[in-house]
């Protein structure tokens, strides 16, 4: 596919006004959505804005790649914009950024238009390429030397081609001595549609220049290209990883590695490879979790605690689907029989339907962590082991064992499930270790008897001695707890869920509340928590929302147009719809949406509301055991957050 394709001129600024980053991103989307290439121009922006916050696309050498793939994006485009005065964009060497190419896909994008994505994002390395764009005037220009270019490249890679199958039959017949260095990579990003290919194209660009034989494999959007080989690994010297995602490693075990952002892969290729050639790079142990036998700080991209999130992060986006789509189902059926009974037929395809797929709730959970941490060994474990936390386990035949699990009166449910996940990760990562000094012949044996015999045996034990007794204790404690709670302790533990939800706006703290009530909601089936936090998470987009409609002269044009949207994404229990203001104004969102999301969460324990369904927000009101409980107490919070910003919040600068 030519690149030109990708490149409108009808999508071109060459001549930017923005003078910050919010502003260039503002334009650059407001360009999409002038031109039909988006089609709901606030969640294309929030979804640019996410992958800002995760690492600057402003790659350093006066560039930056904004990117984003979602369900806006009509077809696939980068926009080619120049800014003459150039752009503080937080870029990697900290210079204004004076050339951008935002890049738009869509969810469904094909594989010519990721290839083409892929090699256009390679093209950006040269620096004569660069210079040349700065210069030019018309979008016609620009066009026309990214035509140029990509023949050059096509050109190149057939000779190189050729002279790369010359050199190695070369290298076939030359003593060992002379035989040039041989490592492997891999590049990968979140959103793999830019940074991954300009890694690969700058290491290997590099590796050229400095004499030394290179393989990459990516993983991109369009999947994992030029795969790495069980002998190429072994025959390289070491390897480099440039990537800001989670690729797999254990095939790495033993080997020299390196690993950094994505980013170094493409401003710091000559340090990385001189790594690995200088004997400096840490040697890779997959048995012990990753660590390796040298201090080098660079060798994980985060600690102890980020790690612990991000798998229990893995579980629960495995385990919403279910808690939605069941809980919903099942609190329908309630609905159902009040009208028409509990024997109709009716109440009983939605009861049970919701029932089935809630039941699975747990075991995914438990064994997606399992998964995130000792990859696809514990899997089996982790579900076992969720699956024993919702059934109890004090007895089976009529006969009590004689241990600790005879003084389990309950199941261990949500808290145990997630105790399953950690311990068969756990469990997994040992039993590597354990094995890895197996022979050779018996490796066979790991996968298909060692791992999954042991690892379930090792698991239920500890599930039915240990941790189903344990946390059964704790969850009549909480049943207790809640059944037992006056109204002022509970207006108490409304307000904090429900601010909780508001602090980060689907990040660690709004998390954490969310899985502390649907934990309680399915150890109790009493959803008063349920409805503190869908309370609180439905004010920060209802605030702005109302802040934009009324104090509109505070905002930018994008800001209210996002507004506009924010009433849907209020009421449907999205909290992220804030986010954009949140990113562009942290103090004044952030704060009014605490103050009256908090409000909401001690308003709905004030006023007695209770609601049996995990997700859905005002849509699943006629749920609610106080409908006009629950609808007031979040009309409040979202009023009195939209007073305070639109008050609080500064008039825009002329």
């Amino acid at each position: 596919m030519d690149i030109r394709e990708l490149l409108l001129k009808d999508v071109m600024i060459m001549d930017m006004h923005a003078t910050t980053k919010d502003e260039a991103i503002d334009e650059l989307v407001h360009k999409y959505a002038e031109q039909g290439v988006i089609n709901d121009e606030a969640l294309y922006k929030k979804d640019i804005i996410k992958r800002e916050a995760e690492s600057t696309t402003g790659i350093g050498d006066g560039i930056a790649m904004p990117h984003a793939k979602d369900k806006a994006v009509q077809r696939a485009t980068v926009l080619f914009a120049k800014s003459e005065a150039g752009v503080d964009f937080d870029a990697l060497d900290g210079q204004p950024v004076h050339l951008f190419f935002m890049i738009a896909a869509p969810e469904g994008a094909n594989n010519t238009h990721l290839a083409a994505l892929a090699a256009l994002s390679s093209l950006l390395i040269d620096p004569e390429l660069v210079g040349k764009l700065k210069k030019a005037t018309t979008p016609e220009e620009v066009q026309q030397l990214f035509g140029d270019a990509q023949a050059a490249k096509e050109l190149k890679e057939a000779k190189d081609a050729a002279a790369k199958a010359r050199k190695e039959a070369d290298a076939a017949s030359a003593p060992a001595g002379e035989q040039r260095p041989y490592i492997v990579g891999v590049t990968a990003c979140p959103n793999g549609i830019a940074h991954t290919y300009m890694a690969e194209a700058a290491l290997i660009k590099q590796a050229e220049a400095m004499n030394v034989d290179i393989k990459i494999e990516t993983n991109g959007s369009e999947g994992v290209k030029h795969l790495l080989t069980a002998d190429e690994i072994s025959r390289a010297k070491g390897v480099v990883i440039a990537a800001d995602k989670k690729v797999k490693m254990a095939r790495f075990d033993g080997k020299p590695l390196v690993n950094r952002p994505v980013t170094d892969g493409i401003n710091k290729s000559e340090e990385l490879i001189n790594e690995v050639l200088d004997g400096k790079a840490p040697i890779y142990h997959d048995a012990d979790g990753g660590a390796t036998d040298g201090d080098d700080a660079d060798s994980s991209n985060g600690g102890a605690w980020s790690e612990i999130y991000k798998d229990l992060m893995n579980g629960i986006s495995h385990m919403l689907p279910f808690v939605v789509g069941g809980g919903i189902l099942m609190a329908l059926s309630f609905v159902i029989e009040q009208f028409v009974g509990d024997k109709s037929l009716a109440f009983t395809f939605f009861n049970q339907a919701g029932n089935m797929a809630f039941a699975f709730m747990v075991p995914v959970l438990a064994g997606y962590i399992a998964e995130s941490i000792g990859d696809r060994p514990a899997l089996m474990p982790g579900f076992v082991g969720g699956f024993m936390a919702t059934v109890y386990t004090g007895a089976y035949g009529g006969v009590y064992v004689a241990s600790l699990s005879a003084h389990a009166k309950s199941p261990a449910g949500f808290l145990g499930g997630i105790a399953a996940g950690f311990l068969a990760g756990y469990v997994t990562v040992w039993m590597k270790k354990w094995t890895k000094n197996m022979p050779q012949s018996l490796e066979g044996m790991k996968p298909m008897l060692i791992y999954p015999i042991i690892g379930l045996l090792i698991v239920a034990a500890l599930m039915f001695f240990i941790i189903n007794p344990i946390f059964s204790v704790i969850n009549q404690w909480i049943t207790h707890f809640l059944n037992s709670m006056g109204t002022g302790n509970a207006v108490i533990l409304g307000v904090v869920l429900g601010g909780m939800m508001s602090i980060d706006m689907g990040g660690p703290f709004n998390k954490a509340a969310y899985v502390f009530a649907t934990g309680a909601f399915t150890a109790t089936q009493n959803g008063n928590l349920m409805a503190a936090v869908m309370a609180g998470g439905m004010v920060p987009p209802l605030a702005t929302a109302i802040a934009t409609a009324f104090w509109p002269k505070k905002f930018t044009d994008d800001e209210r147009k996002a507004g506009i949207s924010n009433w849907i994404l209020g009421i449907s229990f999205i909290t992220e719809g804030a986010i954009p203001f949140a990113t562009a104004d942290p103090l004044h969102v952030i704060g009014s949406s605490v103050v009256g999301a908090a409000i909401a969460g001690g308003l709905t324990q004030l006023w007695h509301v209770s609601v049996p369904a995990p997700h859905g927000g005002l849509w699943v009101a006629l749920l609610a055991t106080n409908i006009w409980g629950y609808i007031g107490a979040t009309v409040i919070g979202a009023v009195i957050a939209g007073l305070i910003l639109g008050v609080w919040k500064p008039a825009r600068k002329a």
